[in-house]
């Protein structure tokens, strides 16, 4: 019996060392338990931000990063204001950015590309379109961006200076989807952004209006205030505004801030 303490001593000794073996250090464990960063990012940006996700995490494979959530600036807004979680927002105008700054969801957010628009057409052109005055004409099926995302702002600002009007077969929430008509043979035209032409792999050609600097798109990047991966987010976004990133934007043809 006045072994018994003894041998408790030892049990519990070894169950002390057997849980120190198992365990990791603390900076492994939250190293490897690390959060992938969640970016949500405007349509038109879905290439070059795809290829910035994958030299970001070459660069540093201590930050993964989810699937990138694509989809009109406006949608994405409202999916923030909602509550969603995210650590890097990049749209493409700043005053898609507006209702996510006045949610409280973000301070501050710095422009890292500019973008402007041309009329995407057929290979060829087979309609022969030269300007946005075409587009008023009845015999051609057009499409637009809606009103209220960057793409939509940009298309009537260009049509109301040129005093063009035209009634579109449809309004998209989304550039991607005007693309998608248009290379699908649904429309004859519609106004896309020149980074889109430029990444169709020849399923488009593109018409740039005579006045295409009268709507210059600049793209605003932000860390989310609630970002689950904050040091990553910020690891990211300077990334982004490295000369790395911009040689990268660069190829999918936008402009520097």
């Amino acid at each position: 019996m006045r072994r018994f303490p003894k041998a408790l001593a030892v049990l519990a000794a070894a169950a002390l060392l057997t849980g120190c073996a198992g365990s990791a250090p603390a900076g492994e464990r939250s190293a490897a338990a690390s959060d992938p960063l969640i970016i949500f990012a405007a349509a038109s940006l879905q290439g070059s931000f795809d290829e910035l996700a994958a030299e970001f995490t070459a660069a540093h494979p201590e930050y993964p990063v989810a699937p990138i959530t694509y989809d009109g600036s406006q949608a994405l807004a409202t999916q923030i204001v909602d509550g969603a979680d995210v650590d890097v927002i990049a749209f493409a105008n700043e005053p898609s950015l507006t209702p996510v700054t006045d949610a409280g969801a973000v301070d501050d957010s710095t422009i890292f590309a500019t973008n402007t628009l041309q009329i995407a057409v057929a290979p060829g052109n087979p309609k022969g379109i030269t300007d946005l005055s075409d587009l008023a004409n009845s015999d051609l099926t057009v499409v637009l961006c809606a009103a209220e995302v960057p793409c939509g702002t940009a298309s009537h600002t260009l049509l109301d200076d040129a005093g063009v009007s035209v009634s579109p077969a449809s309004e998209e929430t989304n550039v991607t989807s005007v693309v998608t008509r248009v290379e699908n043979g649904e429309a004859d035209a519609g106004l896309v952004y020149a980074t889109d032409v430029a990444a169709s792999d020849g399923k488009l050609d593109g018409v740039t209006p005579a006045n295409a600097d009268k709507a210059v798109n600049r793209y605003p990047i932000a860390v989310s205030k609630n970002a689950p991966s904050p040091t990553a987010a910020k690891a990211f976004v300077d990334f982004v505004l490295s000369d790395a990133g911009q040689g990268v934007l660069k190829k999918y043809g936008f402009g520097r801030p």
